[in-house]
């Protein structure tokens, strides 16, 4: 009879995640998973598969979670072209700026492994179109509440806006101060986003 996991399967993943997120894949050692995870070679390979398997397991949960919480967020929002502009200001909104500096697990992981790694590019690509499918549902939402040009493309716009996003991202991981960053986010969504409520 198999005997039962005594561990918690989510506080493990999260664990795991954080180690990858924090020195990516190539640098993440067997021995990093068994002391962040707390388990054995055994149970961990029983429980998730080998490293790449574990890695997918846990890009694949973050890419969820990011694309749920995106959803609420854009969704919750009033209106639409407020959430919009949060959006692209996203990456400011941590005072410390640690949040940005830190990246995107995805996007880190699409920069280390792409190349070589067919099903990161893949898994890469969906995810991006998944996001900005959702960006541009609210990018069709803000034109019907009359704040956005009827005349724009949803779907470019919207790519448009997870590029800015990103962009501040990576802008912030190189350093760039927080006074200088808040201003190049304002600055994007100002031409990006023309608030139109006083016309």
């Amino acid at each position: 009879m198999a005997r039962p996991r005594t561990f918690d399967e989510k506080q493990v993943l999260d664990a795991v995640q954080e180690q990858f997120w924090d020195a990516g894949y190539a640098a993440t050692s067997l021995e990093d998973l068994m002391r962040v995870s707390g388990l054995g070679k055994g149970s961990l390979y029983a429980a998730f598969g080998d490293k790449r398997q574990l890695f997918f397991r846990v890009l694949r949960s973050y890419t969820d979670d990011r694309h749920g919480q995106l959803r609420e967020a854009l969704a919750e929002t009033p209106r639409a072209l407020d959430a919009l502009r949060m959006l692209i200001e996203a990456p400011i909104d941590d005072p410390t700026g640690t949040g940005a500096r830190r990246g995107c697990l995805m996007a880190n992981s699409t920069c280390e492994l792409g190349n070589a790694d067919p099903e990161v590019l893949d898994h890469a690509h969906r995810s991006y179109e998944t996001s900005t499918a959702l960006i541009g549902d609210c990018v069709a939402r803000a034109q019907r509440e009359g704040d956005l040009p009827a005349a724009a493309d949803p779907i470019a716009l919207a790519r448009a806006l997870l590029a800015a996003q990103q962009g501040l991202v990576f802008m912030s991981r190189t350093g760039l101060d927080t006074a200088a960053l808040t201003a190049t986010a304002r600055s994007l969504a100002d031409q990006l986003l023309p608030d139109r409520s006083g016309d």
